[in-house]
């Protein structure tokens, strides 16, 4: 069936991670970190047939691949590049040695968490004669995918990409998640790693030094799950971290953060590039220190995912902007001990767009989750593509 071994990728996981730690330790440049991501992505590259490369690459411009991500399955929205399943042990490994190469050890171990729920979703969908769980038949109306003409061909007409089928016949798993390289990995000029497939969209730009993770999607379906002995939560961390922060606030503070009305999903999700909101909730130069450290605690959930000295750079940025950065919570107060908030919450500033989002349709919305993370002005890298 083409399954990977997620026992193998913590192995790779663990081994990159402990040589970024070293990096940071021994005070080595962040351009040590950009030549790792470009090794990692030529010995990639050199495990692939001409047919395969010629699948997996993309122009650094190309504005439709970069959009074509999505929160659903890969039979609803195809993706570009080629699928896990699709590669032999040989290219599995060296792709998510890539993957650990760009991403923090936290970063890496979420997208292990992500990959590892869906393949639950897949043990159930075979129990369940191939049908969807409640709540998840279909591409919902509004953002479920990139904008019309993003998307790629009809549902099909990509190999292995059947319609309402997933990469042969299955709809989820954790081997249908796919990898696409736009631009030629350089140490110097931005190139992009894209990886993804249901529940997980990452859209990496490296730039000589720096690193961009936006936009990127997460999310956790279930967000709550065992494996090994152990209860698994994706998200557990934004859950918690962002209701601790909340009832840290004064009634006051509360009244002001609390929106009046209720949110079903993300506003800024796939197919939403460009669009702009205005800041709601409470602004951070109203909290207190301490709140405002808790508000950059759960802004570092998201920011902390790509590897550790671009995640430094961008959390300097957010710090930065820390007065300028508002709170927004949609929803129920509390929570179950243990799981995850039903309430929907913003967070936003100069530089950020963050939302956690719940699904309401159907089924236990603590136990489904999107994510949002954004940089209005710098999403795919775009500021770097002009210098």
């Amino acid at each position: 069936m083409g399954v990977f071994s997620m026992r193998m990728i913590r192995v790779v996981g663990g081994v990159v991670a402990i040589g970024i730690s070293a990096m940071a330790a021994t005070g080595q440049t962040a351009t040590s970190a950009t030549s790792r991501i470009v090794s990692a992505a030529n010995r990639f590259l050199a495990t692939l047939d001409a047919k395969q490369r010629q699948s997996v690459l993309f122009a650094f411009d190309d504005a439709r691949q970069r959009a074509r991500w999505s929160n659903l399955p890969t039979s609803f929205v195809p993706r570009g590049g080629i699928s896990l399943k699709q590669m032999n042990a040989t290219q599995r490994s060296a792709a998510m040695a890539l993957l650990s190469s760009a991403l923090s050890q936290k970063g890496f171990v979420k997208v292990e968490q992500i990959m590892e729920g869906d393949e639950v979703l897949h043990v159930d969908e075979a129990k369940n004669g191939n049908r969807p769980p409640r709540g998840n038949g279909g591409p919902p109306p509004g953002n479920g995918g990139p904008p019309p003409g993003a998307g790629g061909p009809p549902p099909g007409a990509r190999g292995g990409q059947p319609p309402f089928g997933g990469d042969g016949g299955s709809m989820f798993g954790k081997d249908l998640y796919y990898i696409t390289i736009l631009g030629k990995p350089s140490e110097k000029d931005p190139w992009m790693l894209q990886f993804g497939g249901h529940h997980l969209a990452l859209n990496i730009t490296i730039a000589g030094e720096r690193g961009v993770l936006t936009p990127t999607l997460t999310g956790a379906q279930p967000a709550l799950y065992s494996s090994g002995g152990r209860t698994i939560r994706p998200l557990g961390q934004e859950s918690d971290e962002a209701l601790a922060l909340l009832h840290a606030l004064d009634d006051k503070q509360q009244k002001q953060a609390i929106l009046s009305y209720q949110l079903a999903d993300l506003v800024l999700g796939p197919g939403q590039d460009g669009k702009t909101i205005v800041p709601e909730g409470l602004k951070a130069s109203s909290m207190t220190e301490h709140q405002r450290a808790m508000l950059l605690d759960v802004i570092s959930e998201w920011a902390d995912i790509i590897h550790e000295s671009a995640a430094a750079a961008r959390m300097a940025q957010l710090k930065a902007d820390i007065d300028e950065t508002w709170f927004a919570w949609s929803g129920p107060t509390s929570a179950t001990p243990g799981k995850n908030i039903t309430a929907y919450y913003r967070i936003q500033g100069p530089h950020l767009v963050i939302e956690y989002a719940p699904q309401t349709l159907g089924g236990d919305p603590a136990m489904h989750v999107h994510t949002m993370y954004r940089d209005p002005t710098n999403d795919y890298g775009r500021e770097f593509a002009k210098k």
